[in-house]
């Protein structure tokens, strides 16, 4: 895939169908085993522009999705910004839990919203290489409508948490992996752990065109919109560092309706003035009509870790281009608990610098990166429900 073009070049929709799964993975529909899901990733041409292709395990389907930032860190505002996938896939994988459950215990659920609250902050100068990123605890509120007793609806909620991969990704802390290849060559990784094992496949050479809907796919309609709608205000460039004993906040509200096909509709916003509204849409059931929540988290995760490395080069004037990486989350089900392992980013580039250069952008954007600090801190969510429009 070469980067020469941007978002709205290709005509095609903020996200899509690419191939056609065989079979759903079983970490979805709640069998026991275990799922990699793979993102191959790039950046385009815009400030904070990019794709990525999600395959969903050995036999899923592959989606395409774009992400983008605001214009409050130069962005172009065109797609999703990363936080949002991540926001948005919180909420489908919890709501699937939800669903399977009621089910498999005969509770009848006439309505279920999620809304969720992320919250990250950065710490020191990121440009001056001592920047360090944080996440706080999400903030989920389920409201439910259902004949189902309060205890019996407590009890649903606690053991969907616990069975949401997903959400294991804030609570249980993982040391992720890197690996790193410049101008086609892997080499030494000595600041980060080391992902080991066999070389990643480049994309730059997977994808020898862009990735395109395929013909006659399975899926939704407008899988990721722009709304429309903004926040009030009127949005500001923000600073691009903080001083050690002061920290730049991010907060994203998300809020999903969950239907129970199992599809579900989640709109992010981050919370800032002017900031524009995105509906993320996922499928957790065998029909396949759009990304899992899972696969939406995987990407969210790749989108975050580029948009540091895109800051770092833009600051810096480094020149390496061609950003691209694959990245392999593994999750994991068991019958009662969902949980992730280390995911593995494989990072490559091409460039003029020297292979230390390369390693220290590699090391700095991962320890700057939100979703890498919230997958090495354990962050036990602080989770609310309403039953019938009541607290409980």
């Amino acid at each position: 895939m070469a980067d020469a073009e941007t978002i709205a070049s290709s005509g095609f929709p903020l996200g899509f169908k690419t191939r056609n799964g065989s079979q759903r993975p079983g970490v979805i529909l709640g069998a026991s085993g275990r799922d990699i899901f793979k993102v191959e990733a790039r950046h385009l041409s815009g400030s904070h522009q990019k794709e990525a292709v999600v395959t969903e395990g050995e036999h899923g389907s592959s989606w395409r999705m774009v992400s983008d930032e605001g214009v409050h860190i130069k962005g172009d505002d065109l797609a999703p910004f990363p936080l949002g996938f991540f926001n948005a896939g919180l909420q489908a994988d919890l709501a699937n839990r939800l669903l399977a459950l009621a089910r498999a215990q005969h509770i009848t659920l006439d309505g279920l919203n999620i809304t969720c609250r992320t919250g990250y902050s950065m710490t020191g100068a990121f440009f001056r290489g001592d920047g360090v990123g944080y996440a706080e605890p999400a903030k989920i509120h389920v409201a439910l409508r259902s004949a189902a007793s309060t205890t019996s609806i407590n009890a649903l909620v606690a053991a969907a948490v616990q069975a949401s991969p997903a959400l294991a990704a804030m609570c249980t802390p993982v040391e992720n992996t890197f690996a790193i290849y410049v101008n086609g060559k892997r080499r030494a990784v000595t600041t980060l752990p080391d992902a080991g094992g066999t070389d990643a496949p480049d994309p730059l050479k997977t994808y020898a065109s862009v990735p395109a809907p395929h013909a006659g796919a399975r899926a939704r309609p407008d899988l990721i919109v722009k709304t429309g709608q903004k926040r009030d205000g009127t949005p500001t460039l923000t600073a691009p560092a903080a001083t050690p004993d002061q920290r730049i906040v991010r907060e994203v509200a998300g809020a999903c309706r969950a239907n129970a096909d199992g599809t579900t509709r989640t709109d992010v916003a981050l919370q800032l003035p002017g900031m524009s509204h995105f509906a993320i849409q996922s499928d957790e059931s065998a029909a396949d009509l759009a990304p899992s929540g899972l696969a939406l988290l995987s990407a969210g995760i790749a989108f975050c870790y580029m948009t540091q490395l895109s800051r770092y080069i833009d600051y810096m004037k480094y020149k390496i281009r061609h950003v691209r990486l694959v990245q392999y989350s593994p999750y994991t089900f068991n019958g009662t608990d969902g949980n992730i392992e280390p995911v593995a980013t494989h990072l490559f580039l091409h460039g003029d610098e020297s292979d230390e250069t390369h390693e220290k952008f590699m090391r700095i954007s991962a320890v700057t990166c939100f979703l890498h600090a919230t997958l090495k801190a354990a962050l036990i969510p602080q989770v609310t429900v309403e039953l019938n429009g009541t607290l409980i």
